[in-house]
């Protein structure tokens, strides 16, 4: 049992917080309702009131993985700047929670298209379309090349999502990663700057 017990409060908070560690030490594979359950020190049927099953569960932490994401984002993106100053720092916020979060990044990108996640693709969508959004934005200002800004949101993120993919799996030593980050965006941006 937990050393924190669930006291009145936010049992839906609390078994998602016990959730999020559970995932982060053990992995998705460890996560039951009952184990949350008698982590949180509540009776095996109180956590079904909140997650009616386990993919109701996990789909619940990937929409606060999504919007967690979406807020750090977001702040990257007031960051201002030119576009490589605005896209280094989207690509290092990206780079830094995946880095942080490995297991909870993987689970937000597991099944989100599969039948009844719409509110995991809803949430991947807000979080996603903050870069997309500041392409858009550097687009209008003229300092990236008119164009399908969707488009190029896609080949940014495959870019960004792959560094994300060889850090976590521990292909890109973390000493490389800002270096790799810059040199990214700076490849990309000679594809989208105007010529």
């Amino acid at each position: 049992m937990s050393s924190r017990p669930y006291h009145h409060g936010n049992l839906r908070a609390a078994l998602l917080e016990h959730a999020e560690r559970t995932l982060r030490e053990e992995g998705a594979q460890a996560l039951t309702l009952r184990g949350l359950a008698r982590e949180a020190g509540v009776s095996h049927g109180a956590p079904r009131r909140h997650f009616p099953d386990r993919q109701a569960l996990l789909d619940a932490l990937a929409v606060a993985g999504f919007e967690r994401l979406r807020v750090q984002l977001e702040a990257a993106a007031g960051s201002g700047g030119g576009a490589s100053a605005q896209l280094r720092a989207l690509a290092q916020t990206y780079m830094d929670f995946a880095t942080t979060h490995p297991a909870l990044l993987e689970l937000m990108f597991t099944g989100k298209h599969r039948p009844g996640a719409e509110a995991v693709y809803a949430a991947a969508e807000r979080a996603l379309g903050v870069p997309l959004a500041v392409i858009t934005a550097l687009q209008a200002e003229g300092e990236l090349a008119p164009g399908d800004s969707a488009r190029l949101g896609r080949v940014a993120f495959a870019a960004f999502h792959g560094l994300a993919t060889l850090a976590g799996g521990g292909m890109l030593p973390p000493q490389e990663l800002r270096e790799a980050v810059g040199d990214t965006v700076e490849t990309l941006l000679v594809g989208m700057r105007k010529r």
